[in-house]
């Protein structure tokens, strides 16, 4: 069976010693987060992520979901009694407004218990996350009694919600969704229609679901301009908001996947279902990608999630399995043979997950106390700085960090080799599990796009300035550092190369927009080397500082940092030269052949 350990310490690193979170008690929530606090937070997510949810993701993975002739649907043994401990402990809640019920604790501090919760049990996390994006739309473009009627009860964790776009003619292309909504007379709306791929879309963990639904008003405008977004209850609330009657949403059927089997994927058939408009009408994309944003960075954060779960196991096994001796003689002569760890592939196989695991993190939490400054700081230009951050690099959270989760699957699953393939040691589900993160909210190809078409220019470049300004700065401000050059001058080779593909872009990608097309995975690629070599820059700074100030017995974690930030830079990095050649080739060996010489 996997194992799993919440690595609660280097958590508790990036946030304490590389966020420096005690900076922002300004900020409302933040003051409650103190670094003793959020260690007793992040010590019981691990306890209830490790006791509770890891030893149902197997067996979860093998039972799967049942649908019944009802159309009800079972989740696989132990998942009610895990949501009823998550529920239980208000982690639902955990960063949701006070006023509603929640805890009101930093975005920031959520998204680290999240790691948690997805490398224990990706499919259990879907049916809370898809519910605190949710919660979010609701609050941000829900009326008063909306919120008063939804909100207490999503975050207390009686109720979950979900999120319908797709439709088996239409995904990205949301503009040519069929889901009809007609005037009911009362100020409600009769939903008819089918929704695909509909995460945690019916289940047993819950009182109500709450559907959040794209559907277009009779009379609307075609295209996107004419969609509208509906609160569709799975059951109706009576006049004292709780579950009556059965709603008009049923499950089809639950989809067949490669992976992800214990969350109910759901094909949900809409028959004159009561709904009830949220924000306002042919509104509804722009309440919608309140709630895709934030699933956006909940995927990113799966990619990271799956490849650190996949890596705590390799290196396990790595550590036990032997095989062969190495190449420079015996290191366990009273062996038969040396534990496969010492063999130079493996270790490039581990170290590359390492190297990006950790970075990743620092990343995902970097761009998650964006978020909560530019939703609580007093200062509208801190807010404005903070968004224009979050804007740009939520393409980079999602693309490269589930690009990189799964490579990083391939590669765990690779250090156990024939073993690797074999469904009973578990790394097979995490490689079938992290595959659909390349793909949902918004494939990663449109990530790309979204990056170089969108937040790139999106008010002058300003984000894009913003980041590189900042980039430059801390290569600046270490200039002199002859101890940081390892880490400095490959960065600012990398940052250069970024530099280099922008103006390319912008000089070439308005000229043929296949030029910005055929560059965009590359560039969202070669931005991801540069974001995450800045983490490591981040990380190696604080590192040499702690040893210099006579770190004790946590003296080898720092060392530890640097020998892996010293791969990143001279193992990784170097990446980004390739990206940027791929990038200036430009279109046109890409679109040279007809469409029937494939």
């Amino acid at each position: 069976m996997p194992v799993y350990s919440a690595p609660v310490q280097d958590t508790l690193f990036v946030i304490n010693e590389v966020l420096n979170l005690e900076k922002y008690h300004n900020l409302p929530g933040f003051e409650e987060a103190t670094p003793d606090m959020i260690e007793a937070i992040l010590g019981e997510a691990a306890k209830l992520c490790e006791e509770v949810l890891h030893p149902v993701n197997q067996s979860g993975d093998q039972e799967g979901c049942v649908r019944h002739e009802d159309g009800s649907v079972t989740t696989p043994k132990g998942f009610k009694e895990a949501y009823q401990a998550y529920k239980e402990g208000g982690w639902m809640g955990l960063s949701a407004d006070t006023e509603y019920g929640g805890q009101g604790l930093p975005y920031t501090l959520h998204s680290a218990v999240g790691e948690y919760l997805i490398s224990s049990n990706m499919a259990f996390s879907m049916y809370p996350g898809l519910t605190q994006g949710a919660i979010a739309a609701i609050q941000v473009h829900g009326s008063d009694e909306q919120k008063q009627t939804y909100l207490p009860k999503m975050i207390e964790g009686i109720w979950t919600g979900t999120m319908n776009l797709t439709e088996p003619h239409c995904g990205t292309d949301l503009g040519m969704l069929r889901t009809k909504a007609v005037p009911a007379g009362d100020g409600s709306y009769k939903i008819s229609g089918q929704k695909i791929f509909i995460s945690a879309g019916e289940h047993d963990l819950s009182d109500n679901i709450i559907h959040l639904v794209l559907a277009r008003i009779e009379g609307a405008p075609e295209g996107t301009k004419g969609i509208s977004l509906f609160i569709v209850p799975k059951f109706v609330l009576d006049g004292d908001g709780n579950p009556g009657e059965r709603n008009g949403v049923t499950c089809g059927s639950i989809e067949e996947k490669m992976g992800i089997h214990a969350n109910s994927t759901c094909v949900l058939n809409y028959d004159d279902a009561v709904g009830h408009l949220i924000g306002e009408e042919n509104r509804g994309l722009n309440a919608m990608f309140v709630m895709m944003n934030e699933a956006r960075l909940g995927v990113g954060l799966q990619g990271l999630a799956i490849s650190e779960a996949a890596y705590q196991n390799a290196v396990t096994y790595a550590n036990e399995r032997i095989q062969g001796r190495a190449l420079t003689g015996p290191k366990f002569p009273d062996k038969k043979a040396d534990p496969i760890i010492v063999h130079p592939d493996v270790r490039r196989m581990l170290l590359d997950i390492k190297a990006i695991n950790e970075a990743g993190r620092a990343f995902m939490l970097w761009t998650a106390l964006k978020g909560d400054i530019s939703h609580r700081s007093a200062s509208e230009e801190e807010r404005q700085a903070a968004d224009d951050l979050m804007g740009l690099l939520t393409p980079i959270v999602k693309g490269v960090l589930t690009d990189k989760g799964f490579d990083n699957a391939v590669k765990a699953q690779q250090v156990y080799g024939g073993h690797g393939y074999i469904e009973e040691w578990g790394m097979s589900q995490f490689v079938r599990d992290a595959r659909i993160a390349m793909i949902y909210e918004g494939a990663n190809g449109i990530q790309a796009l979204d990056l170089v078409g969108r937040k790139l220019p999106k008010d002058g470049g300003r984000a894009m300035q913003a980041f590189l300004a900042e980039v430059n700065g801390f290569t600046k401000q270490h200039m002199e550092n002859e101890a940081m050059q390892a880490f400095t001058k490959p960065l600012r080779q990398g940052t250069k190369a970024l530099e280099t593909a922008t103006m390319w872009l912008m000089q070439n990608g308005m000229k043929n927009p296949d030029n910005a097309g055929a560059a965009s995975t590359d560039y969202m690629h070669l931005m991801g080397l540069v974001a995450l070599g800045y983490m490591w820059g981040l990380i190696a700074e604080k590192a040499q500082e702690a040893l210099a100030a006579g770190a004790g017995d946590r003296a080898e974690f720092y060392e530890n940092k640097l020998v892996t930030a010293r791969y990143y830079f001279e193992r990784i990095m170097p990446e980004a030269q390739a990206h940027l050649a791929r990038i200036e080739s430009g279109a046109e060996s890409m679109m040279a052949l007809k469409a029937e010489a494939f």
